[in-house]
């Protein structure tokens, strides 16, 4: 990040239950777009490259504990006792760190619920801390409509008198349209300072950070940055407000694609997460869901009705109405509908997975076609083969998984069975109905020999 302020910590509150969201799981992992709440608002601290960060938690802990090292391996865990509130989050913080905390350096501390908060705000809110001189900033966002959050009241010089919760407003006050975050960036000292005499008095028995202002302002001056952007400080309480939020962020991806030169024929149907990558001139048909670490090349044409879920799609390739997973699709290729490509598969360039098609750790040479209604799973087919509709790779004895190996330029006929491990030589037929078992040479012709038998006049009379 750019600004090159050095940040002693960055403290991320991740302690609260969030009983609004009416969940077994913890608030702070749910997600958006893919990833966690916790995880969004840590990659962005992690950008200002804080000399330590550290999450506070408390309910459901060694879950969250263990999420968050999952994030960032070196991230500090800070336990907050059975006392609830945001002050005594950070006052947990501050006494568990306080040996690694410089004296002469800033803290910023962050709620996690607030999963589209950028590390561009962050830097630009660490700056003007830096800059002002003050000895606390907090991070506001000015709203048309500010109810329910806590009013900003600042003096003739801009600096902050006081937060007011809408409760406690006068009808002045609830005028006022610049909010509270829930963001601040502290001098280290003056927090030390500012959390020491938090108490819990008050109607709702919590310890509130928003108390050390009031010290913060009797010790030094007290500033406040005003956010530019209000989706970026946008928190989440229940799940209306999740999905509200998440259909913003996505509008405004489907949006950045479109200038860029993709054609999204619907945003308001079609998902991407924030890790997908999209080449101009790539068509994106209503109904798909782009997610985890997807590539899409120039001029395809993806959907409608199709997840794509770390897949890569190389040009001018054709995914339509299937699910496709940790698979590589060639230029040109040919893949729906309604085709389930699982893990592990490698399409080259030219080739087809038709309609009812399974795969699962195949890998299909150039101009290979498998058109309808077959399942092929641990197996090679080399290029410019065809498989039979009904045909099935058996890979499975019970105990393991066995491959399937079928050479170039092969007719597979109708219904075959390949009961693995089998391997089948370049350029041969295989009969309809077959059920190969044994290798195959070059050149073959197979066949399964199948008795016919017919009963005559098998129904009774009166069926007939």
């Amino acid at each position: 990040m750019s600004g090159g302020q050095t940040l002693t910590a960055g403290i991320i509150l991740a302690a609260g239950e969030g009983t609004r969201m009416h969940s077994a799981h913890p608030k702070v992992l749910h997600t958006l777009a893919g990833k966690t709440f916790l995880q969004r608002v840590m990659t962005s601290v992690i950008a200002l490259n804080p000399e330590l960060t550290a999450v506070v938690v408390h309910h459901q802990a060694d879950l969250v504990a263990q999420a968050a090292r999952s994030y960032d391996p070196q991230v500090r865990i800070v336990r907050q006792d059975s006392r609830p509130g945001t002050g005594r989050a950070v006052q947990c913080a501050v006494d568990q760190l306080d040996g690694e905390l410089q004296h002469d350096g800033q803290v910023l501390i962050v709620a996690s619920d607030m999963p589209l908060l950028d590390a561009d705000t962050l830097q630009s809110l660490l700056d003007y801390h830096v800059n002002s001189g003050d000895g606390a900033t907090v991070l506001t966002v000015n709203l048309d409509d500010p109810s329910g959050y806590g009013r900003i009241i600042r003096d003739q010089d801009g600096r902050v008198l006081r937060i007011v919760e809408q409760r406690d407003a006068t009808g002045t006050e609830l005028a006022v349209k610049e909010v509270n975050t829930s963001v601040y960036v502290f001098e280290a000292d003056l927090l030390r300072q500012a959390v020491r005499g938090l108490d819990d008095s008050n109607a709702q028995g919590e310890f509130y950070l928003t108390d050390a202002l009031e010290t913060a302002r009797r010790l030094g001056r007290v500033g406040a940055f005003a956010a530019p952007d209000p989706l970026k400080v946008e928190g989440v309480n229940d799940r209306v407000q999740l999905a509200e939020l998440a259909k913003a962020h996505n509008l405004r991806v489907c949006q950045e694609f479109m200038r860029q030169g993709v054609t999204i024929l619907d945003p308001s149907t079609t998902w991407i997460e924030d890790d997908v990558v999209i080449q101009q001139d790539a068509v994106i048909l209503p109904g798909c869901f782009l997610q985890g670490h997807t590539e899409i090349a120039s001029d395809t044409v993806i959907g409608p009705y199709t997840t794509l879920i770390d897949a890569i799609v190389e040009p001018q390739a054709r995914v339509e109405r299937s699910r496709v997973q940790e698979t590589r699709i060639g230029a040109r290729a040919n893949i729906g509908p309604w085709t389930y490509l699982r893990a592990g598969n490698v399409l080259a360039e030219d080739t087809k997975a038709g309609a009812f098609v399974e795969m699962k750790k195949a890998t299909i040479d150039h101009g290979t076609k498998v058109p309808h209604l077959s399942y092929v799973g641990d197996a090679h087919i080399g290029h410019d083969s065809n498989v039979g509709g009904g045909s099935i790779t058996a890979n499975y004895d019970g105990v393991h998984k066995n491959r399937t190996e079928i050479g170039s330029e092969v007719h597979v006929g109708a219904g075959n069975l390949f009961v693995a491990p089998v391997q089948v030589g370049d350029g041969v037929t295989t009969g309809a109905g077959s059920v190969i078992r044994h290798p195959v040479e070059d050149g073959a012709m197979v066949y399964s020999t199948n008795d016919q038998h017919q009963v005559p006049d098998w129904k009774p009379a009166w069926e007939r």
